[in-house]
């Protein structure tokens, strides 16, 4: 069936392991299936086998067996996954690419997450364009970039974006990446590594929009050709231009759908606190008995995801104590969730996904950070987009439950921030739209793409 539709090109998509890498790019690649592109996916067998059912668009190839092979968790940790990865993905993906090369569409282009790299030089070596997909803000790239060469010992081609005020990243624990030499942590020479190459990127893309980063785009434009062709939210709550794109089609945990929506079917408009740190981040046990008395103390109702991993930091008889007013499930559909009339604000810790999501539904967001990027997708929520309050933590880097009530209420009943997430959401949508600047954009690849 495939050989007998008539498309524009082939594009190659390869993405990085974990929710919050894939469902941005699955998303892309549905926007480019329906302006008539061919396009496959390649990423983990894993991730292969829980995507087919995610859009009949596109097809999903996988160049790495994480079963046989071992995943993020098997033995040697991060580092060693990431050294098997390269050496048997890369071989995978030369040989899938040389497949399709007497093909009626070979590849004409490799889109891959910047977390991959060594991508580069295989387009390269085929001599198509390579386009760098970065799945965080461009604020939280340009924050690493001086610490990119600083790892390098070489002085900037420009001095850095200004974020005056930006706390310095917190650190996740990731002990196989080894142990701390020279300035910079091991994790964040990893993280810098996605600046590998990306001089012979033909485009650098970003699920963002112009106008939500536009000074960041501004400076970034002096380094590379950006492209913000975001949000990558399914079709159905933006422009709903793509058939039957209402899910992204991929969780890593499964969803209590039902169970939330009836919940949430029986509030009021604006009346629901909703709260997820989502698949990666979690909070200690102390933090977790904070956030548990906030809810307690606020007079709203609550949504709280905790993740199976973090049932056991609850406090005791919590759920029996706040079944009146709360609903405490392992796993939400978010998307659903935040496009509910009933959901007043969203206390977060701010990943990007969740962030644009947030962002494009118009929620008010309480930021609670808990890593990496986490830290400027929640200081520019609050000091840039005026659409996020930042509880403040105390001596013992603990927020405290009446901080987070504070915040919760603020983002729940200020008319200030509620303004402004509704014209977000405006602008998000926008963007989307058939004239707006991210689908401008995605045609201007999809040209230079048909006409190699």
């Amino acid at each position: 069936m495939d050989g007998k539709k008539n498309y524009k090109a082939h594009v190659m998509v390869l993405a990085y392991h974990g929710q919050g890498h894939i469902n941005p790019m699955v998303q892309f690649s549905k926007r480019l299936a329906s302006k008539g592109m061919k396009v496959t996916v390649c990423t983990m067998l894993s991730n292969t086998k829980a995507m087919k059912s995610a859009s009949s668009s596109v097809i999903f190839e996988a160049i790495y067996d994480d079963a046989t092979e071992g995943g993020v968790g098997a033995q040697g940790g991060f580092k060693a996954f990431l050294d098997r990865f390269e050496a048997i993905g890369s071989q995978n993906l030369i040989e899938l690419i040389k497949k399709q090369e007497n093909s009626e569409y070979p590849v004409k282009c490799l889109v891959y997450d910047a977390n991959i790299p060594w991508a580069s030089v295989i387009a390269k070596d085929f001599a198509i364009p390579g386009a760098a997909f970065f799945t965080q803000s461009c604020a939280a790239v340009a924050s690493y970039y001086p610490m990119h060469y600083d790892i390098l010992e070489k002085p900037l081609p420009l001095p850095a974006f200004s974020m005056p005020g930006l706390p310095p990243p917190k650190l996740p624990y990731l002990p196989s990446l080894g142990a701390a030499t020279g300035k910079h942590s091991p994790i964040i020479q990893h993280i810098c590594k996605q600046f590998d190459n990306i001089e012979n990127a033909e485009w650098v893309l970003f699920n963002s929009f112009d106008k939500l980063e536009e000074e960041v785009v501004k400076w970034m434009s002096n380094l590379w050709t950006v492209r913000n062709i975001g949000p990558t939210v399914p079709s159905v709550y933006l422009d709903n231009r793509v058939e039957n794109d209402n899910d992204y089609g991929f969780n890593m945990y499964k969803p209590s759908t039902e169970a939330c929506m009836e919940w949430l079917n029986t509030k009021e408009t604006g009346s629901v606190i909703y709260v997820s740190f989502g698949s990666a981040a979690s909070l200690n046990a102390d933090q977790m008995v904070e956030m548990g008395e906030a809810l307690k103390q606020c007079t709203n109702s609550f949504l709280w995801v905790v993740k199976p991993t973090e049932q056991s930091k609850l406090p005791a008889n919590y759920v029996e104590e706040t079944s009146d007013k709360g609903l405490i499930v392992t796993w939400c559909p978010q998307l659903e969730v935040l496009a509910h009339k009933a959901v007043g604000c969203f206390v977060s810790h701010c990943g990007w996904n969740s962030t644009v999501e947030a962002i494009s539904f118009g929620v008010p967001v309480v930021g609670m950070p808990q890593f990496l990027d986490q830290m400027t997708n929640a200081y520019f929520l609050e000091q840039v987009w005026g659409v996020g309050i930042q509880p403040k933590e105390n001596e013992q880097n603990r927020t405290t439950a009446k901080e987070i009530e504070r915040c919760i209420n603020e983002a729940m009943n200020g008319e200030k921030i509620r303004k402004k997430a509704i014209e977000w959401k405006r602008l998000a949508k926008e963007a989307i739209d058939e004239k707006g600047s991210s689908d401008i954009y995605i045609d201007e690849i999809i040209s230079r793409i048909v006409a190699l």
